[in-house]
């Protein structure tokens, strides 16, 4: 599944890559948040491709209008797609924009692919462990350094809620550095050892997290629920995740 699921990424990368290079337009939807032509261009290739290749698997997207919890929480699989995180850095034109494709069983994301196409870098994830650019990611163990941290941060929603939080660590930690990349790639620098930390104190939605969720888990991370501790969970009545900590 894993090397199918980065040839849709890279369809959907090629599909985005030629809406880059115009003067698109940007659509505000009702949650007021942009969209553009590609969003909806690499979604139904996507889409697309999925329903193809596993006819049924039921797709839960951003850009769709997705079924109803009633019908929903029996869903033991099913694929979880953002195929714009970053829309806003994609308007920017700063590269820092990915193609999200996850599996996720009884609300668990173990499967994923997370494709920068303007980097052309793609982060890889199953039950055999994660990857960059077919480079297996090694296996880390998950303890915080005692006297640095490198803390990634979004980019264009930078709350005062995690910059409280950064601040909390500075009482038991000697250096702190702050990095700031946009979409996914966050939780990817995270599992690819560029970054510590990654706390998450805004919205997301869960197609927002759960392809780079699972690139975590599969490189020895956790992805956990700020208030409970308790990993995130997928699938939920309210799609919205919970503020989340990923070390």
């Amino acid at each position: 599944m894993l090397k199918k699921l980065e040839e849709i990424a890279r369809l959907a990368g090629a599909e985005i890559m030629k809406i880059y290079a115009t003067d698109f337009a940007v659509i505000e939807k009702e949650d007021k948040s942009p969209l553009t032509e590609a969003d909806k261009a690499a979604n139904a290739v996507i889409c697309a491709e999925l329903a193809k290749n596993w006819p049924d698997i039921p797709i839960l997207s951003e850009e769709i209008k997705n079924a109803e919890y009633s019908e929903r929480k029996d869903w033991k699989q099913m694929f979880v797609v953002d195929p714009i995180d970053g829309t806003k850095e994609f308007i920017k034109k700063n590269g820092e924009f990915t193609v999200n494709i996850a599996l996720v069983e009884n609300g668990v994301p173990t499967v994923g692919v997370v494709y920068a196409p303007a980097i052309d870098d793609m982060y890889a994830a199953d039950e055999s462990g994660a990857s960059l650019n077919d480079e297996k990611l090694p296996l880390q163990i998950n303890e915080t350094p005692e006297k640095s941290l490198t803390i990634v941060a979004s980019r264009s929603h930078m709350s005062q809620e995690t910059q409280d939080y950064v601040d909390s660590l500075k009482e038991t930690t000697e250096s702190i550095e702050l990095t700031s990349v946009g979409s996914s790639l966050k939780l990817c620098y995270v599992a690819s050892g560029k970054a510590d930390q990654y706390p998450r104190l805004a919205p997301t939605m869960e197609w927002d997290t759960a392809a780079a969720h699972a690139v975590a888990l599969a490189a020895g991370k956790q992805v956990l629920n700020f208030e409970t501790r308790q990993p995130l969970q997928y699938n939920k009545e309210n799609l919205l995740n919970p503020w989340f900590l990923v070390k």
